[in-house]
């Protein structure tokens, strides 16, 4: 059985992390070996960078090295092995990200991740990424009723808007591959959305 690759992303505070649970018991009850894993993160060495992407005031540019210097560890010890032994990856933000955060809320170069992207993963790319999307100013709400939060999450409003606007503007470019998810509605209402979604691309 072929190895599933999807992605949630979503701006901080559109609740997908929320759903990661839910999607991985809907595999699991079909049968299928579910991988769950987040980035930056997913190794020790990935765990490391995130603590200093997410907690340390840097550089645009360095930041999106690291990003991407986490995802090329992940991938090697723990996206790849697992899609060539059939499993579903479950993974919470990939690339998309990147070009959301870094280039849509910070301004780096779309070309710079473009190029980052080819070197660190070349053609692989997710089957289905579920975009968790919500209006900025019901997340950044969210985000602000959170007893801790990282330095992304702290940031201001437009920061949000300029995140989400060029995450809606990929899953434009890619339809096939998106699937825009309300996450301003009930969780039993985003969860049937995620049934459906699931059922068409993946199941």
């Amino acid at each position: 059985m072929a190895g599933l690759f999807i992605t949630l992303e979503g701006i901080d505070g559109a609740g997908k992390s929320t759903h990661a649970d839910y999607i991985a018991r809907r595999f699991s009850d079909a049968g299928r070996t579910v991988v769950q894993t987040r980035e930056p993160g997913g190794t020790v060495i990935g765990e490391r960078i995130r603590a200093l992407v997410l907690g340390e005031a840097m550089d645009t540019m360095a930041e999106t090295l690291l990003v991407f210097a986490a995802r090329a560890q992940h991938l090697r010890e723990v996206v790849r092995p697992a899609l060539s032994a059939g499993s579903v990856v479950l993974c919470d933000r990939f690339t998309d990200a990147t070009f959301a955060y870094q280039c849509g809320g910070r301004g780096v170069p779309e070309s710079a991740v473009a190029t980052l992207a080819s070197l660190t993963h070349g053609d692989l790319a997710p089957d289905l990424t579920l975009l968790f999307d919500t209006d900025a100013g019901t997340a950044r709400a969210r985000v602000v009723a959170r007893s801790a939060t990282d330095r992304f999450e702290r940031e201001d409003l437009g920061f949000f808007e300029r995140v989400r606007a060029r995450y809606l503007d990929q899953a434009r470019r890619e339809p096939g591959r998106f699937c825009v998810l309300d996450a301003g509605q009930s969780i039993a209402g985003v969860q049937a959305a995620i049934a459906r979604a699931i059922a068409q691309h993946a199941l």
